[in-house]
């Protein structure tokens, strides 16, 4: 129900995939290399480490593991990972330019594992950081637990998003309204959308969107400004950056609603979810 009291207004979408048990088998493996992925690169994620560096470790990653970067060459994107630098919102292109100490940094990956897609990203920091930059990472991670705990049989992808921009707005943090999560499985993006903010922007409906059922795979991937929401895409075609260059930040998980709740497949096997990580 609604804070008034009044019905619900998501609706059932016949297009969204439904995946039995061997499909969520298969995206737990997907899932965890993901993870590993991240796990490998913390040691390499210092001060004077280009992004294209951790690229090239990625892909490795992947050949070494008999799987593929889904990003490379996926709508000519020509790198096998996102690199997302401080103000640069998501879709950063990996390059030469060193990492400096005080950087913010997200890292998106997804690899194909047997024709299943483990989608995953998170942020770290680079030396020692700003007391504004750490608040920010811990305030992003948080809003992906509190989508995360929204997701059950019955609710709805609005719900997703109320729990995350309910979150936000109090911590004095905005919502980039201008990317979402996506289904997942056999393909890359896929139905349905998950937006990470109220979808009725008067606030009397948290249910609308897509009724949620046992079965279905998706991202949810909040990134959290700062600043003000507004973004704005460089001419690269790819990297999207806060318009008032204020910092951004972005954590995503790959989930399955199941009969009670929702499994996560994308954890870190180490724990590592969200920094500080240790010194390894």
């Amino acid at each position: 129900m609604s804070k008034t009291g009044t019905a619900r207004t998501g609706t059932v979408d016949a297009a969204v995939r439904l995946y039995g048990s061997d499909a969520f088998a298969n995206m737990r493996r997907a899932g965890r290399l993901a993870a590993e992925a991240l796990d490998m690169l913390v040691p390499y994620v210092r001060p004077g480490v280009s992004t294209e560096k951790l690229d090239k470790l990625a892909y490795q990653f992947a050949m070494d593991h008999k799987a593929y970067p889904a990003p490379l060459y996926y709508r000519g994107y020509p790198k096998s990972i996102c690199t997302s630098i401080n103000h640069v919102v998501c879709h950063g292109i990996p390059n030469s330019k060193p990492l400096r100490d005080g950087d913010i940094l997200n890292i998106d990956v997804t690899l194909i594992v047997d024709g299943w897609h483990g989608d995953t990203s998170r942020m770290y920091t680079v030396g020692a950081v700003r007391r504004k930059a750490e608040r920010l990472i811990d305030v992003t991670y948080e809003a992906l637990l509190r989508g995360i705990a929204a997701v059950k049989p019955g609710g709805t992808t609005g719900d997703i998003g109320t729990a995350i921009e309910t979150y936000a707005r109090g911590e004095r943090c905005s919502v980039v309204e201008d990317f979402c999560g996506h289904g997942l499985g056999q393909v890359f993006h896929d139905r349905p959308n998950i937006l990470h903010y109220r979808i009725n922007t008067a606030g009397e409906d948290a249910g609308a969107g897509v009724v949620l059922a046992p079965g279905m795979i998706f991202t949810i991937e909040p990134m959290i400004n700062l600043g003000k929401a507004f973004v704005k895409i460089l001419p690269d075609g790819w990297t999207a950056v806060t318009r008032d260059r204020e910092l951004s930040a972005q954590f995503e998980h790959t989930v399955g609603v199941t009969r009670d709740g929702c499994e996560i497949f994308t954890h870190s096997p180490k724990g590592w979810n969200k920094p500080p990580y240790p010194v390894v």
